[in-house]
């Protein structure tokens, strides 16, 4: 596994989280790949074998570029051989925004944009080798894109205050650090993201129970339920399932096995 990153310009941070990379060098046979939950939406670009997810009868390969929405529980992606992915890591208030779509609250979303233009060039900087070129390509579409649009500075103020407590903040507070009443804030983020203030919270929260567990498997569970926020342990282990599909401990035992992701903090891919 190759991995790369890059981090948006100034002009950006309140929209894109990052820019990365990555390759895989897989076998003959078809290769199940998990996207795990997290409080963010990944806008996906894929080059060499396709890249494919399961519906009825079989799996349905997907376009590139294609959009990764927030997710509720585990999405699974299938590939083989050699496979590589840019990704442009994104808040869910602000995604559907940069690519002029409607908001919705699709798992995985087929979009046609003009951003396809960048797969030709993009795919010649990796066939020449050059990871940061090709990531400087696709951060400069979307400075140039994002100055071409408005921005809300409600629900950037919200999202920085959801971000800055990783999603632990009650939405009255959420409401008032973006000088808002609840009810506005609501019906603002929703439009946007398609989903709740709480629903996203709910997710930042796991997204940093996951990566804590992940690097420190052998936590003390009630005290991490209880550093970020959770009633209790059993309301801890009832999210972290409903989001992980495993429980705390289960997902704990896994990563003392050994059983890495692609990336230390969980960028897209976690190998099934």
């Amino acid at each position: 596994m190759h991995y790369q990153s890059l981090a948006p310009p100034e002009e950006l941070r309140d929209a894109i989280k990052g820019f990365w990379y990555t390759r895989r060098e897989l076998g003959e046979e078809v290769a199940g790949f998990e996207v795990v939950p997290d409080g963010y939406a990944e806008i996906i670009f894929h080059f060499g074998s396709s890249c494919s997810i399961a519906v009825e009868g079989g799996l349905q390969a997907l376009p590139s570029p294609f959009m990764v929405g927030l997710l509720n529980r585990p999405v699974t992606f299938y590939s083989t051989h050699r496979l590589e992915i840019i990704g442009v890591r994104c808040f869910p208030w602000t995604v559907f925004d940069l690519l002029g779509l409607p908001s919705g609250q699709d798992a995985v979303r087929v979009v046609e944009h003009p951003m396809a233009h960048l797969q030709a060039p993009l795919q010649q900087c990796l066939r020449a080798g050059n990871v940061p070129a090709a990531l400087a390509q696709v951060r400069q579409y979307f400075v140039h894109d994002r100055a071409q649009k408005a921005r809300d500075a409600m629900l950037g103020k919200a999202g920085a205050a959801m971000r800055a407590a990783n999603g632990t903040l009650p939405v009255s507070q959420v409401a008032a650090a973006a000088h808002a009443t609840v009810r506005t804030l609501e019906r603002r983020f929703k439009q946007a993201a398609g989903h709740s203030v709480k629903d996203v919270s709910g997710l930042m929260r796991f997204e940093q129970a996951r990566n804590h567990l992940w690097l420190h498997p052998a936590a003390n569970l009630a005290g991490l339920a209880h550093e970020l926020g959770y009633a209790d342990q059993a309301h801890f282990s009832r999210e972290f399932r409903r989001y992980s599909g495993t429980t705390p401990a289960a997902f704990a035992r896994k990563a003392t096995s050994g059983h890495r992701a692609m990336s230390n903090d969980f960028v897209v891919f976690i190998q099934g």
